[in-house]
């Protein structure tokens, strides 16, 4: 697969790659490390990185703005997205040819070439692995592309502590450590927190919730986040904080957004994203997340993952 994906690279002057919305650093990793390493081997090519972009991650990459002429016959690669309704700008569609890579579980098999591996920890990882595939083939890597790429694996890995990071994982860190970028300068932006979102921090690890089958349940609402002053996606970073605590067996985080209340799974063994699939969402074995439109199902959901702990 990998060898048709390049081939197919090969023969397009417009490259436009998306990723999912909502992003984090895999997302912006994956999507722009490809997108630098195919500027670097393709330098004749015109390639776009598209999408809403988070103000969070504005260290990491800032996108195109492209019009809708521009997918005329060009074509389109989604990176670390499982379901299309989760592509950020759906002019996806638009293009000549469209490629999936991902590392969720394969349940939307869109696009005309796809490249799942579950077992990666990134889907930068996987681009990593791309280039050293296509290495002897034309492709280079750049310093920009090895920062975005080893971002992309810092964030999805946890720093190298979630169970996904593998032998291979830290192979590739250890390479892309090599590349001309500053990794104290690049933690710091990643890890850093606003004093508000600090004490929001603190708010959490006080305030949240024991439920049955060791369960744990945070609820932030609106009126919450506004009293601390803190966004929706700057409250989601605090997501992992429960994961340090003793007798968790799994958490979930209610974070109030204007139209709907986003549902943010957690594990350390049992498996919630078939929790999260019963609300229409998805995602990894032991970190999912998903939507609900009513605090009436938010019951429900803790009531699920509590039999998911059983």
């Amino acid at each position: 697969m990998k060898q048709k994906i390049l081939d197919t690279i090969r023969l397009y002057e417009t490259i436009i790659i998306h990723r999912h919305v909502r992003p984090d650093p895999d997302a912006y990793g994956s999507q722009g490390g490809l997108a630098e390493i195919l500027k670097a081997s393709f330098p004749e090519k015109n390639i776009y990185t598209v999408g809403k972009e988070e103000e969070t991650l504005n260290y990491l990459r800032r996108l195109d703005q492209i019009s809708d002429e521009t997918y005329k016959g060009a074509l389109v690669i989604v990176c670390d997205t499982a379901n299309a309704e989760r592509i950020c700008d759906d002019r996806y569609h638009l293009g000549e040819k469209l490629i999936k890579i991902d590392h969720h579980p394969n349940e939307d098999p869109y696009g005309d070439l796809l490249w799942v591996d579950t077992d990666a920890s990134s889907v930068s990882e996987m681009i990593y692995e791309f280039y050293l595939f296509g290495k002897d083939q034309g492709l280079k890597m750049s310093d920009e592309a090895a920062r975005l790429i080893f971002a992309g694996i810092v964030g999805d890995t946890g720093r190298f502590l979630f169970p996904s990071t593998t032998n291979k994982t830290f192979a590739y860190a250890g390479e892309l450590i090599h590349y001309d970028f500053s990794r104290p300068e690049l933690f710091d932006k990643m890890y850093e927190l606003s004093p508000n979102v600090v004490k929001l921090k603190g708010y959490v690890l006080q305030n949240f919730d024991m439920k049955n089958n060791h369960v744990a349940a945070m609820v932030l609402t609106k009126e919450l986040l506004n009293q601390f002053e803190v966004k929706a996606s700057e409250a989601s970073l605090l997501v992992s904080e429960l994961g340090n605590i003793a007798g968790i067996k799994a958490w979930v985080f209610f974070i109030e957004e204007e139209d709907q209340i986003r549902v943010r799974l957690r594990s350390k063994g049992p498996v919630v994203n078939t929790v999260a699939r019963q609300y229409r969402g998805g995602g990894h074995p032991l970190a999912a997340g998903a939507s609900i439109y009513s605090w009436d199902q938010m019951e429900s959901v803790i009531s699920d993952l509590e039999k998911a702990c059983e």
